[in-house]
């Protein structure tokens, strides 16, 4: 897939909540180590409302479309995670603007603009344990392959991207936690991933698959 529209959307964020499906229990024990125990099942709530949200809204601008579906995550799932991811597609279908679609140079302003809105609501930074040590260094790789190819294909940006976040979550294994009860708990969280950031990567391999056609 070379560009994604409005009307691909549905499928998008369908190919998302299959995805957080798939791995609510694995992130649900993940986050019972360090934190609530909730993470999975918020993820599968929040994400699978998503595709009848974006299939009432084929008719919209592309950008305009991710960020009201973002608004309706929040008030899906009106958690922390909820709120930073949340946030991410708010911000990311801002940074798309008008664009009629979303070929390579979108989606890595897309990125850009989600790493942006979990910093601005996060109010947090990369190497801190949480969903922006995946999406952060995606974004910047997406960025830095379209400097070096300017024609890179939306395919090959997807997949570098979801690399990159793949090698975020590793390394959230060296870092130690700042926010939350996994703050309380940081000697457990020693040689651990973490599991905002594994969501996160969840999510961009997700976009990654629908995008590659698998």
């Amino acid at each position: 897939m070379e560009r994604i529209t409005a009307k691909e959307l549905p499928g998008l964020f369908q190919a998302a909540a299959d995805q957080m499906a798939a791995h609510a229990g694995e992130l649900g024990e993940m986050d019972a180590e360090l934190g609530d125990g909730d993470l999975g099942l918020t993820m599968e709530k929040g994400f699978g409302s998503l595709p009848e949200v974006a299939r009432d809204l084929t008719g919209e601008p592309v950008g305009k479309a991710i960020m009201k579906a973002g608004m309706k995550l929040s008030s899906v799932i009106p958690s922390t995670m909820g709120f930073l991811m949340s946030s991410g597609l708010m911000t990311g279908g801002k940074a798309v603007g008008d664009a009629e679609s979303i070929g390579s140079k979108e989606y890595a302003d897309f990125l850009e603009g989600f790493a942006a809105g979990i910093v601005k609501r996060g109010k947090c930074k990369p190497g801190e344990r949480t969903v922006l040590d995946a999406i952060h260094p995606a974004a910047e790789r997406a960025a830095s392959l379209l400097a070096e190819n300017p024609g890179a294909s939306l395919p090959k940006v997807a997949a570098a991207a979801e690399q990159a976040a793949k090698d975020g979550v590793e390394a959230t294994r060296e870092m130690e936690p700042v926010y939350g009860k996994a703050a309380v708990h940081k000697a457990a969280a020693v040689g651990k991933i973490d599991q905002g950031a594994c969501a996160g990567w969840y999510l961009l391999q997700a976009f990654n698959s629908f995008i590659q056609g698998s």
